[in-house]
C-alpha cells in the first residue's frame, strides 16, 4: 500500500507515533553494537553477567506484564525480542568467561615493563645474544630451507594491527548512527500512516484496565531494570576502565528510553461525547499514566543511571589518554638511550671540550 499523499499535520497523536517508531528502531539495534564489539575482541570481560541476568529477568517480567496488562503488541514483540537479544549476550558471557555469574576483574591490556625500564622478555646484559633466534629456528624448523629454489625467501614480519580510530572519527560515527536510527524510526511511521488511519478510535470505556498480577510485573521488571545498571557500574569502577563495552549500546538504549517515555507522555485523552466534559480529559489522562506507571518509571529511571554510565566513559577515557601520552614518552626516552647505547651520537651532542663550547 502506497503511503499516503494529504498533508502532515504534527499533533499530538503524530508526535506520540514518531516517538514510538523511533524507539522501536532503537531497541531492534541496540544490542547489535555490544554482540559485535564482543565478536571482535573475542572477549566479553568489560561485560558484567550479573547485568545481562538481571536484564533477562527484567524482559521476562516485562513480557508477563505486557500480556496480563494487553498493552501494544508492539510492546510485546520487542519485549520477546529483547529475552531472545540478552540470550545471545548471556551466551557470549559464558563463552568467553566460562560458565560463571561472578564478575572477576580483568584489567585492560598494557604492555608491562621491569622495574630497570627493559619490557619482559628482552635481551640484557645477563641474556644470551642469540637466544631468540636458536628458539625461533627451533620452532620454525631448519634455518636452510631459504637456499632452496623452491623456497621464496620471505621474512616473518609481524602482521601490524589495524590503526586506532580517533576521538573526532569515533563521534562521526555514532552521530551517524544515531541519526540513521532516527530516520529510520520517522520513515516507518510515514509508511504506517495509511494503515493508523483507517482504525477507528477509541473511547474512554475501552482504555486498558488496571490489573493486579500485570502491574505487579510490570514494577518488577522496573525494579529489575533500575538494579541492572548497578553491576555494570561497579565492575567499571574496579576496572577502571570502559575498555570492552561499546558505547553505542548504551546510547541506543538512551534514545529507546527517551523516545518511549514522549511516545507515552503525548497522549490525546478521547472522551464520550464530541467536547469533553470538565475534567474528564485530565481523568483519562491520569487513567493512562498510572496505568503505564511502572514502564514509565523504569525507563525514566534507567535513562538516569546511563547518564552515570556516560560519566564512567568520560572519566576512565581521559585517565587512558594520560597514561597513553606517559607511555609514549617514556618509549620516546628508551628510545633514545638505546641509540645511544647502540653506538650512535646525538645530533645535540657537542664533541669539544666543555672550556671551548662558551
Amino acid at each position: 500500500m502506497a503511503p499516503p499523499t494529504g498533508p502532515l499535520n504534527l499533533d499530538v497523536e503524530a508526535i506520540s507515533g514518531i516517538c514510538g517508531s523511533i524507539s522501536i528502531a532503537a531497541w531492534v539495534v541496540v544490542f547489535s553494537p555490544q554482540i559485535i564489539e564482543n565478536f571482535r575482541r573475542h572477549s566479553a570481560d568489560g561485560l558484567s553477567v550479573q547485568f545481562i541476568i538481571i536484564w533477562l529477568s527484567g524482559d521476562i517480567f516485562n513480557i508477563l506484564g505486557a500480556v496480563l496488562q494487553g498493552v501494544l503488541p508492539t510492546m510485546l514483540i520487542l519485549a520477546i525480542y529483547y529475552a531472545i537479544a540478552d540470550f545471545v549476550l548471556l551466551g557470549q558471557c559464558f563463552y568467553y568467561k566460562g560458565f560463571t555469574w561472578r564478575d572477576n576483574v580483568t584489567p585492560p591490556a598494557s604492555t608491562p615493563s621491569a622495574p630497570n625500564g627493559h619490557a619482559p622478555g628482552a635481551p640484557t646484559e645477563g641474556t644470551a645474544l642469540l637466544a631468540d633466534y636458536f628458539d625461533q629456528r627451533e620452532r620454525r624448523g631448519s634455518g636452510w630451507s631459504h637456499l632452496s629454489p623452491v623456497v621464496p625467501m620471505t621474512s616473518d614480519r609481524p602482521v601490524a594491527p589495524l590503526p586506532t580510530p580517533t576521538k573526532r572519527q569515533t563521534f562521526l560515527w555514532n552521530a551517524v548512527a544515531i541519526l540513521m536510527v532516527c530516520a529510520a524510526g520517522v520513515l516507518g511511521w510515514f509508511l504506517s500512516r495509511g494503515y493508523s488511519s483507517r482504525k477507528p478510535s477509541s473511547h474512554a470505556d475501552e482504555l486498558p484496565k488496571l490489573d493486579l498480577w500485570g502491574q505487579i510485573f510490570g514494577w518488577l521488571c522496573a525494579t529489575l531494570y533500575l538494579g541492572s545498571r548497578l553491576p555494570q557500574m561497579l565492575l567499571n569502577f574496579r576496572r577502571k576502565s570502559t575498555e570492552g563495552i561499546s558505547i553505542l549500546f548504551f546510547l541506543f538504549a538512551c534514545l529507546g528510553n527517551l523516545t518511549y517515555v514522549l511516545s507515552i507522555f503525548a497522549y490525546d485523552p478521547i472522551c464520550r461525547e464530541t467536547k469533553c466534559q470538565p475534567g474528564e480529559a485530565s481523568r483519562i489522562y491520569g487513567r493512562y499514566l498510572l496505568v503505564n506507571a511502572s514502564w514509565l518509571a523504569g525507563s525514566l529511571g534507567t535513562l538516569f543511571l546511563d547518564l552515570g554510565i556516560f560519566a564512567q566513559f568520560f572519566i576512565y577515557d581521559q585517565d587512558d589518554s594520560e597514561e597513553d601520552i606517559d607511555e609514549e614518552r617514556n618509549n620516546a626516552i628508551d628510545d633514545h638511550v638505546s641509540n645511544l647505547d647502540d653506538g650512535e651520537e646525538d645530533d645535540n651532542w657537542d664533541p669539544r671540550p666543555l672550556l671551548e663550547r662558551a
